[in-house]
């Protein structure tokens, strides 16, 4: 009797569940069916939902219902706290499954090779966000004593940053943060948060809705000056050819015009400011040196030799995301991405890789919104698909799903299951309530796994 297709997925953040999803919905689904397993390494699944989207953006997280209705199914098993490949490597892998899918996302910051990046008081946006959200395996604390901040970057992260560090804790009290979080944000001595990009409003990475976000706070006054709003014919095209780009324009041009009002936290958004260097003393940031630059007639952009210092004592740089390399896989180091084609892993000798696939920000970089993966994912599951069809697939030595229960006890490896995600949320929800909160996020890894109850 044939049994079902089943394919181990290392990440289960957006990208894996996508891919889950797809799995589920395909002709293989029918017969002989898919069994799917999620492998992730931190005790609750949802990824860059839980740690890398800002508190304060419920809508966002609100993401997370359809992946509920996802891992609802009884075709999918989640191993969470489980690491790759401290705790199963691509070899146990393959002893069990069909075909593994690795979708683990990105997590560290692009290095920004200036002068001074190294100082005392400069910072990854990404072990930021991190510390926010709550992850487990960050410190509980956060130096927050600079007044004037800058960010280097024009990306929804770099809004996240700087509006984080522009709010008042109080204002971030109704959202999950957790209790660390708050006192530390209480302590925030910020008032200027200077957000710098090399190019100009039109080739702006913000989403425009969350653009929009920053002026919704009563603490927080956005500044444009109105001579970085600039467009070349490069940047006019970009804006006839990008309904978003053209919206994110039009929110700072009408920000440029407008007085500045009395708001007590300042946040600037430059433009045409390259960051050269980090400038400091004793150790320590002290200042920001930026060249300024001019659009060249095609939305690039060259240096003007005209430099400029700005007063600030802590940089953020949110230059982008960087994925780390995964053992026994093909690794591209400039892009930070595992080579493929239609998501099947390519060797250096350009042979697929067998059974092995990827989707995600692992496949092409951290760009585009979360929503954007989902199509990653069907495409590498069709991939998978048409190896299974015609063959091309390896036959585990072990398919059957108690194996992996087996082989993880064996090696007395402890895992959560979906199951007890229920009950960790449940302990969430139970802390908010009596705040009037819909949660507080529990950040300290054991008592998430005694929450959430593991096996074996």
């Amino acid at each position: 009797m044939p049994r079902p297709l089943r394919v181990a997925i290392v990440g289960a953040g957006p990208a894996g569940i996508y891919a889950a999803d797809a799995l589920l919905k395909s002709y293989a689904a029918a017969e002989p069916g898919v069994s799917v397993d999620l492998f992730e390494r931190m005790p609750a699944p949802f990824g860059l939902i839980r740690y890398g989207v800002a508190p304060d953006h419920p809508r966002i997280k609100g993401i997370v219902t359809a992946l509920h209705q996802v891992l609802d199914k009884p075709q999918i098993r989640l191993f969470g706290n489980v690491d790759y490949p401290r705790d199963i490597s691509l070899d146990d892998l393959r002893a069990f499954y069909d075909a593994v899918i690795f979708s683990t996302g990105a997590t560290a910051d692009r290095a920004l090779p200036i002068p001074g990046i190294g100082l005392d008081g400069s910072y990854g946006a990404a072990d930021f966000v991190s510390w926010y959200d709550g992850h487990p395996d960050v410190p509980r604390t956060w130096p927050l004593e600079a007044e004037k901040v800058a960010v280097l970057g024009v990306g929804n992260v770099a809004l996240d940053v700087a509006r984080i560090l522009a709010k008042t804790a109080d204002e971030l009290l109704p959202t999950e943060i957790p209790p660390n979080v708050h006192e530390g944000l209480k302590a925030n001595r910020a008032r200027e948060i200077h957000v710098f990009g090399r190019r100009g409003p039109a080739q702006a990475k913000f989403s425009p809705m969350e653009l929009r976000e920053l002026d919704h706070s009563p603490n927080i006054e956005v500044i444009v000056d109105p001579e970085d709003i600039d467009y070349d014919e490069g940047s006019i095209e970009t804006r006839r050819g990008n309904k978003q780009a053209d919206m994110v324009a039009k929110t700072l041009e009408n920000w440029a015009i407008r007085d500045v009002g009395g708001r007590p936290h300042k946040l600037f958004l430059h433009f045409f400011e390259s960051p050269t260097e980090i400038l400091g003393e004793d150790g320590r940031v002290v200042g920001l040196r930026t060249e300024r630059t001019a659009l060249d007639g095609t939305g690039n952009v060259k240096g003007t030799g005209e430099f400029k210092d700005w007063d600030v004592t802590a940089v953020y740089r949110a230059v982008g995301y960087l994925s780390d390399a995964l053992p026994k896989l093909p690794w591209d180091l400039e892009s930070g991405t595992v080579p493929d084609e239609g998501g099947r892993v390519i060797a250096e000798t350009g042979e697929h890789v067998r059974s092995t696939y990827v989707t995600g920000w692992i496949r092409r970089g951290p760009v585009g919104l979360i929503g954007h993966t989902k199509g990653d994912a069907n495409e590498t599951v069709a991939s998978l698909l048409d190896d299974h069809a015609n063959g091309r697939l390896h036959t585990p030595a072990a398919p059957e799903p108690e194996a992996v229960d087996a082989f993880l006890a064996e090696h007395g490896v402890r895992w959560t299951t979906w199951e007890g995600w229920y009950r960790l949320d449940a302990a969430e929800r139970a802390l908010g309530e009596p705040q009037g909160r819909e949660r507080v996020k529990i950040v300290e890894r054991e008592d998430m796994l005694r929450e959430s109850g593991v096996r074996p």
